[in-house]
């Protein structure tokens, strides 16, 4: 399998503002959700509007839970990508 950020591809739509991919990768491997969501919310603020934030998850609920979060917050979920153990989700800071 490739490293997460060649899993968390690098096509046009996937690129953040600066066009050079995730400016920021949150790793909540082994943790159980809410935490992958609560790192993401602590740690939004830390890119520019427009970015994408890549957060690593192998806890199920994450697959649901992620996407929930975004539109609860009107930030947009990009996509789900699948790693070896867990999944890479894309989002984008909107405000």
């Amino acid at each position: 399998m490739t490293p997460p950020q060649h899993a968390v591809g690098m096509g046009p739509s996937a690129k953040g503002a600066s066009g050079a991919g995730p400016a920021l990768t949150i790793d909540a491997l082994g943790k159980k959700c809410p935490i992958p969501i609560i790192m993401l919310a602590d740690r939004i603020r830390e890119v520019r509007i427009g970015d994408l934030i890549a957060v690593l998850a192998d806890d199920p609920a994450a697959k649901t839970d992620l996407p929930a979060w975004c539109a609860l917050k009107s930030h947009d979920f990009v996509r789900r990508d699948d790693l070896r153990e867990g999944w890479s989700f894309l989002v984008r800071r909107c405000y």
